[in-house]
């Protein structure tokens, strides 16, 4: 029957199709990687999407986040995403978090219900505990490395982590695992080497941060905001998405 993923079906056939709408996937970071991560997965018939998230959707975001429009500013990017996924695939079932996935938060994530973890995070801490937890209970994971200061989109590649080179989270990444004894991980990452930001008084978030009050990581407190454009952050998420759904349907 003709729907909205018989192109798809071309490809892959409806024994595999199957496998994707019986699959659950547990998006964490739902960014300008996760956002266009979760488009694709809800797009290729993923039939159970967790959506992990405690950001509103900036102003700032538009140059390069799917979610993002002068419409959507202000609004929980889990609820946006679960709106638009709804309106791609009624048949989904979405479950949304408002939640900023650290090590304390571990215990309120149960992996062995996930078929696949995407690690879509910023924080070397969060990332290291999605990778543990998924070690632990035997969930495939995939992360994303550092995606922000780069130019260049042809420069992503996916590898195992003690593979990569040049990404200074990469780099942090292999020495902390290595220490805890995770034998592998699948990553998406970039060789290009990072560019330094150029910020003024006038376009820099740190200097005009424009965060809602109350936000609990506004601009104020990074280190640094770092620069972004709309195909390098975009082109790591539809990587990630083309290998879980590849994963999941045995490709």
């Amino acid at each position: 029957m003709l729907n909205q993923f018989s192109r798809t079906e071309l490809l892959l056939g409806r024994e595999r199709m199957e496998k994707l709408f019986a699959s659950r996937v547990a998006v964490f970071g739902i960014g300008g990687v996760g956002g266009y991560t979760v488009e694709a997965l809800a797009r290729s018939g993923v039939g159970t999407l967790d959506l992990i998230d405690d950001d509103r959707i900036c102003l700032t975001n538009l140059n390069r986040q799917i979610l993002a429009t002068r419409q959507t500013v202000g609004k929980y990017k889990v609820d946006v995403a679960r709106e638009r996924i709804l309106s791609i695939n009624p048949n989904a079932v979405v479950y949304t978090y408002k939640t900023f996935y650290m090590p304390d938060m571990a215990e309120k994530f149960d992996f062995s219900l996930y078929d696949y973890v995407v690690d879509a995070i910023d924080t070397v801490t969060g990332k290291i505990a999605l990778v543990m937890q998924a070690e632990q209970s035997g969930t495939p994971i995939i992360s994303c490395m550092g995606a922000g200061n780069k130019m260049d989109a042809s420069a992503l590649e996916v590898a195992d982590i003690y593979e990569t080179s040049v990404c200074p989270l990469a780099r942090v990444m292999r020495r902390e695992l290595k220490k805890r004894g995770v034998k592998k991980l699948k990553v998406v990452y970039s060789r290009e080497p990072a560019m330094q930001p150029m910020g003024d008084s006038e376009t820099g978030c740190k200097s005009g941060c424009i965060c809602p009050p109350g936000t609990a990581r506004n601009c104020l407190q990074r280190r640094q905001v770092p620069g972004s454009n709309a195909f390098v952050p975009a082109a790591a998420g539809l990587i990630i998405a083309g290998e879980v759904v590849r994963d999941l349907s045995g490709c």
